[in-house]
């Protein structure tokens, strides 16, 4: 079997050269990094995997901790992170949680054991002070989508304000002013910037919040369907909702149905994620669009920045984009 050193000899470098290559830890001139590629497939050289992680330390494996893998924004943002990570010659762990504190916090403490280099977290949960502790001064731990506060650790966000705010104002600009929201859980980055923008958006419009077209408490489908049927109860129903969230939309969509209702003759609608669900619905879902590609594979990037001892910045937002289709209309006319 050939080593190191026969690919070395044949390549006309040193052995260290091609280690550091084969790592990724050196960019070498195309004649020299071609001679290497030449030795090794003329040799079959294969790298003792173990090997190179017994000396370095390293298991060449990062984690990701997403809340449901069931779920079709976090199964995306998945796949473009393990496909990032791949390129880079790492493997993936891919930890659902299931919202429940105790899996994160193995998680988290994985690290320790060595399981993985790294972890990319997500969370959908308020943080009780538990996770902070845990992250606290750690050098290999990136969080994405939601906060963990008081945590000094790269994070990767999008601008949740901007998007709500600017389906809220084509919501309006359709000419509704009974405007529903469904928000998920307080006291989380994603929802608190959400309503923060639809808030803004109504108030700049002159636009009163009625408190009973607005619900919140969790992100289950089973929860914004309970809503919709909650506010077709009132004597002043809304004329158009705002599902924050794919899971959100999902239950919305269902209760809008189970009414009788139509999109968007009844009831306009406007969702955030725009998985894509939402382009197969009968009419095509209006949503702000979250740049899952890039979450993916800039959250892996941004660890193995984290984990080479490189300079990244503290907090990184990703814009979002207004995709606009028929689910939105003018307001029903008055019975």
């Amino acid at each position: 079997m050939a080593t190191i050193h026969d690919v070395a000899e044949r390549a006309g470098v040193s052995p260290t050269t091609v280690s550091r290559y084969l790592n990724r830890r050196i960019e070498l001139p195309s004649g020299t990094a071609g001679r290497i590629d030449a030795a090794i497939a003329a040799l079959d050289y294969r790298p003792n995997r173990l090997a190179q992680r017994l000396s370095t330390g390293r298991t060449e494996a990062v984690g990701l901790v997403v809340p449901e893998i069931r779920e079709p924004f976090f199964a995306e943002l998945a796949g473009w992170f393990a496909d990032e990570a791949e390129q880079h010659g790492y493997s993936v762990l891919i930890i659902p949680t299931r919202s429940d504190r105790a899996r994160e916090i193995r998680a988290l403490e994985g690290l320790d054991d060595r399981q993985v280099d790294g972890l990319l977290l997500m969370t959908n949960t308020p943080d009780d002070g538990t996770l902070a502790r845990l992250i606290a001064g750690r050098r290999d731990v990136v969080i994405l989508d939601e906060d963990v506060p008081g945590v000094a650790v790269p994070r990767l966000f999008v601008e949740n304000t901007e998007g709500s705010y600017a389906a809220t104002r084509h919501l309006i600009a359709a000419g509704h002013r009974d405007i529903a929201y469904i928000a998920g859980p307080t006291g989380l980055l994603t929802v608190s910037e959400r309503r923060r923008g639809f808030e803004r958006a109504m108030a700049e419009a002159g636009i009163p919040v009625r408190p009973e077209l607005v619900a919140a408490g969790s992100f289950a489908s089973e929860n914004a369907r309970l809503a919709v049927h909650g506010f077709f109860a009132l004597p002043s129903p809304p004329t158009a909702i705002f599902a924050s969230s794919d899971f959100i939309a999902m239950g919305t969509v269902t209760a809008i149905r189970e009414l009788g209702l139509v999109l968007p003759r009844d009831i306009s609608m406007v969702g955030f994620d725009d998985m894509p669900f939402g382009v197969l619905l009968t009419p095509p879902l209006t949503a702000v669009r979250q740049p899952v590609e890039m979450l993916g594979r800039l959250g892996f990037r941004t660890l193995l920045a984290l984990l080479r001892g490189e300079a990244v910045p503290q907090v990184t937002r990703l814009p979002v984009q207004l995709m606009l289709r028929q689910s939105v209309g003018a307001p029903p006319p008055n019975p």
